[in-house]
């Protein structure tokens, strides 16, 4: 038996001999990729459209809801055409990836099982080792196929507040995954949002650093229980571009990138175990995240101890050449990469097949060479791949059910758990009898509850139709089922333009209507094919097309009125608010969204989601999120312009009522490497079960460089039984209070902290002291990274 086919030895040892067995080409072949497209197509890139324009009108007469070009599902698909490697090159010698079989067209799990067993049947051919190739997909908002369970973007993992729900999700995800031969999923994303105008806000899970790697970490720990490894991306500080434009560079301080932007990925490594990473487009002052050591060797590896693989954002490493030109040439490019530390490149081999003439020109070492193909040969032996005799169809089941009623419930408790509700004057839940108007474009568009990277939106709105693949229901008939009354439906505008005579039939209908609610949101695409979505980035936070206008004019008639946002970033809301009668926030809540949107508004789920992200007051003066230093949040004599939100981060009403009481530290004091225990009593003084988020806030009066005013450091979602009540107890070591010094090194500053728990960032209780003592503590690698949290039954009084 071969060394490398050997089970009983350690992965990386099998890994080392093969290599040692290949020639120099062999080894480049475990870098390389392929992605199975038409070749020539002419993929371009789509101009900006009116989104939901209802004068668009297919053959057959119906209204399509969309003006969209045939579109690119990667960026600068079109022009990365040419200079790819072919099929017969790219497998000649091996092959590292094969990208998205499932995700690029409409196939069925059938034809896609028997396509990939095809391909890995040459691949396996056509090299001296039989070694198959890592098989990739998308699956950010469930498995990216046709026919597959679109669950709730990410931003609205984040309104749940529930990690244990989202690892729960995640392996259902990898279930299916696994079960049609996919080894690796390219989720979860890990970005710290930092400006709301970005499009791929709906990607993230919120604004703090500690809810996104908990929720991140938890995903990678779902989908890798299922033997798919997980992807954490976009590495790093991708979400801090310029004004908030897809791939604008990024101008960050060393603290905001060790404070704000690694701890997810740090949490992913050494929380979660995460497999594989995905580099960043993003240049940080100057340097692309594709060739950076320091990033990827320096921090990742040598701090982080990360031992996986290192995979590109799709052409990033072309970009070296083409867009950041750093590089002069493929070659160049290629070279720096594999140095920084990037060892596969995706979607397909161009650069990486100049590997031998790097080497040959003294670019790159053989021993550079060799070490990212052990890494990639590792990951293969993890999963099976350099096993004697594995074969592509074994344990893979081309009848897989890829929306089956399991996911189902995962969906449909994940949407329930993640709706907002932001305001409510009595007005919910709507009384049984009361005669609806509901307006906007969400009522009548069901990819509006899908994010632009669910199969629906990523692939099949190419032809510019409503096709989903999937039986989702509408809120038409989910009001209808939840509510006895009369309803009436008129869509009012689309999510960009409309016609006149729709917008008056809708503003008639509330006028009148008892109740009038409006639908308004986003419509998830790519690259200007949507109003939010990856490339579809905005000028302001003011709400899409005549949208505002539609708001306006219903608030006009006097009707109570309900506003319902779907989006997939937050929108500033200031201008409305105070005439609204309730305001529900669902952030792209998947394939069940319908249900539970109607099941809040009628009462029959009590909403526990909590805001991600702040709503933002105005359009403008913003973005900004609630990580501020004082003189980012308002203070008189300072600006005319006020930052601070409408709604802050972790807001959120149920129609249960709860208070957080008895807050006791366990001393005032504590070692620069001790801890101190935080606990206080949440109790449901309703009589209605519901849930509260608890937050933990921690603020450093006098620091030696700038800290924010406050950041999260805990969090514990808390199931209440009506007039229960629950003690909360959060472990907060002295490492959880560390930030980055001036010397740039991170420390434990020796003063004064405050902890209060909070069922927001600005609701919070008075805040308990603890004194940090000892001396300044520089703190090493292998930092506490969490604040463990204990729920148990309130103690009774004496």
């Amino acid at each position: 038996m071969n060394t490398w086919n050997d089970t009983s030895l350690p992965d990386h040892e099998r890994a080392t001999a093969l290599v040692a067995a290949m020639s120099r080409r062999e080894k480049i072949h475990q870098l390389a990729s392929f992605w199975e497209r038409e070749e020539g197509a002419q993929v371009p890139a789509p101009e900006p459209v009116d989104v939901g324009d209802p004068g668009n009108v297919e053959d057959d007469g119906e209204e399509t809801g969309a003006s969209i070009p045939a579109h690119q599902v990667a960026p600068m698909a079109d022009a990365f055409t040419v200079e790819r490697q072919g099929w017969e090159e790219s497998a000649a010698d091996g092959l590292g990836h094969l990208t998205r079989i499932y995700g690029t067209d409409p196939v069925s799990v059938a034809d896609g099982v028997a396509k990939l067993a095809r391909l890995q049947r040459e691949v396996v051919s056509r090299n001296a080792f039989g070694i198959p190739a890592i098989v990739h997909e998308e699956c950010l908002t469930g498995f990216t196929a046709l026919g597959a369970t679109v669950y709730p973007a990410a931003i609205a993992w984040g309104a749940t507040w529930r990690p244990e729900l989202v690892e729960q999700m995640a392996r259902h995800i990898g279930s299916d995954l696994h079960a049609v031969g996919v080894h690796q999923g390219l989720a979860p994303l890990l970005d710290v949002v930092r400006d709301y105008r970005w499009g791929r806000v709906e990607e993230t899970c919120g604004e703090d650093p500690y809810l996104v790697g908990t929720l991140g970490a938890a995903y990678v720990r779902g989908l890798q229980s299922q033997g798919v490894h997980a992807t954490v991306k976009h590495f790093v500080a991708y979400p801090a571009s310029k004004a908030g434009r897809n791939h604008a560079p990024v101008s960050m301080g060393v603290r905001e990138l060790e404070d704000v932007m690694l701890p997810p990925f740090e949490m992913a490594v050494r929380e979660g175990g995460v497999a594989s990473v995905m580099n960043s487009y993003s240049d940080i002052d100057g340097e692309p995240v594709a060739a950076s050591h320091h990033l990827l060797t320096g921090v990742l590896r040598e701090r982080w101890g990360f031992a996986g693989t290192v995979v590109s954002d799709y052409w990033s490493v072309r970009f070296l050449q083409a867009m950041h030109h750093v590089a002069g040439d493929y070659t160049h490019a290629a070279a720096f990469a594999v140095r920084a530390g990037l060892d596969v490149e995706l979607p397909e081999t161009t650069c990486y097949s100049h590997l031998e003439a790097a080497v040959d020109a003294g670019l790159l070492t053989e021993a550079e060479l060799d070490t990212a193909a052990v890494r990639v040969l590792t990951q293969k032996a993890q999963l099976g791949l350099l096993d004697a005799g594995w074969e592509p169809t074994a344990g893979v089941d081309p009848q897989r059910d890829l929306d089956s009623p399991g996911n189902r419930a995962v969906a449909r408790a994940m949407a329930e758990e993640s709706v907002i509700l932001l305001k409510n004057d009595g007005v919910l839940p709507l009384a049984p009898g009361a005669r609806l108007a509901v307006s906007g474009p969400v009522w009548e568009d069901v990819r509006s509850f899908l994010g632009c990277y669910s199969f629906p939106n990523h692939v099949l709105s190419r032809d510019g139709g409503r096709t989903t693949g999937l039986d989702i229901g509408d809120l038409p008939d989910a009001l209808r089922a939840a509510h006895p009354g009369e309803v009436t439906f008129h869509q009012g505008t689309g999510f960009i333009d409309g016609r006149t005579e729709d917008f008056d039939a809708a503003v008639a209908a509330a006028a009148a209507a008892e109740v009038a609610v409006v639908t308004l949101g986003d419509i998830a695409g790519l690259f200007g094919g949507g109003t939010s979505g990856e490339g579809c980035d905005v000028v302001d936070l003011g709400l899409p097309g005549r949208q505002g206008e539609l708001l306006e004019a219903v608030l006009a008639t006097g009707t109570p009125t309900v506003l319902v946002l779907v989006t997939g970033r937050p929108y500033a809301l200031g201008e409305y608010a105070d005439r609204c009668a309730a305001i529900v926030q669902a952030f792209m809540p998947g394939v069940e969204g319908a249900d539970a949107i109607a099941g809040v508004l009628t009462g029959t789920i009590n909403p526990s989601g909590r805001l991600p992200v702040a709503i933002p007051n105005g359009r403008g003066g913003q973005p900004g999120t609630y990580l501020a230093a004082p003189l980012a949040w308002h203070a008189d004599g300072i600006s005319n312009l006020d930052p601070t939100p409408l709604y802050p981060f972790g807001y959120g009403l149920s129609y249960s009522t709860f208070t957080l009481t008895d807050p006791v530290i366990s001393g005032a004091q504590m070692d620069v490497d001790g801890e101190v225990e935080y606990a206080v009593t949440v109790t449901n003084t309703s009589d209605r079960a519901g849930a509260e988020v608890v937050q933990l806030y921690l603020s450093d009066p006098v620091a030696e460089v700038v800290r924010p005013l406050k950041a999260l450091i805990g969090f514990a979602k808390v199931d209440l039984e009506a007039g229960e009540s629950k003690r909360v107890t959060f472990t907060v070591h002295a490492d959880r209070t560390s930030f980055t010094g001036l010397d740039r090194r991170r420390i434990v500053e020796p003063g004064l902290i405050l902890l209060a728990a909070g069922t927001s960032s600005e609701d919070r209780l008075a805040p308990l002291a603890v004194e940090i003592t000892g001396v300044r503590r520089v703190v090493g690698e292998g930092r506490v990274l969490t604040t463990p949290v204990a729920v148990t039954p309130a103690p009774t009084a004496p």
